[in-house]
């Protein structure tokens, strides 16, 4: 496990990975930059640890939070549009998972099981490495990602339904 004792070595360390993973998620990179720096900025008030697993985890946290902040939404859905999105990276099943469906699922879904969402279809992370990360054994993890799944479909059923 990767640490560093002092938040501006973790900082010089960790933060081009974090920026990364905080920019898949959002889809920006200055939204990314705030959302690394205000963890480092608290970090350093408060301290805290810094081992990058918990730092991905904080990260992943402060991103779905900003996706969930009403007054975020519009903002973040009046950026996100369809002609205007590069190619997709992550696929669950034949869905898409943007920001317009991180926003969606948010609304459905609970803090737990949207981490495990990011888990899977943004770090693109294995069953059995999420199982280790939330402490929760595989099988738990492969049912709850079951029922991930069955959201994504029913979100993507109703808008084809509405589309239609």
């Amino acid at each position: 496990m990767e640490s560093a004792t002092d938040p501006l070595e973790a900082y010089k360390k960790f933060a081009p990975a974090l920026l990364r993973k905080a920019e898949r998620i959002l889809c920006n990179r200055e939204d990314a930059g705030d959302v690394v720096q205000s963890l480092f900025a608290e970090l350093i008030q408060r301290g805290g640890p810094l081992d990058l697993p918990f730092l991905y985890r904080a990260v992943s946290n402060r991103c779905l939070n900003m996706i969930r902040d009403r007054k975020n939404r519009e903002r973040l859905l009046a950026r996100e549009e369809p002609a205007l999105r590069g190619v997709a990276r992550v696929r669950c099943d034949e869905a898409v998972i943007g920001v317009d469906l991180l926003l969606k699922l948010s609304a459905r879904l609970g803090a737990r099981d949207m981490e495990l969402l990011v888990c899977r279809y943004v770090d693109d992370m294995g069953v059995e490495e999420i199982a280790a990360v939330v402490g929760q054994s595989r099988k738990t993890v492969g049912k709850r990602l079951a029922r991930i799944r069955d959201q994504v479909a029913a979100l993507v059923a109703s808008a084809g339904a509405v589309a239609g």
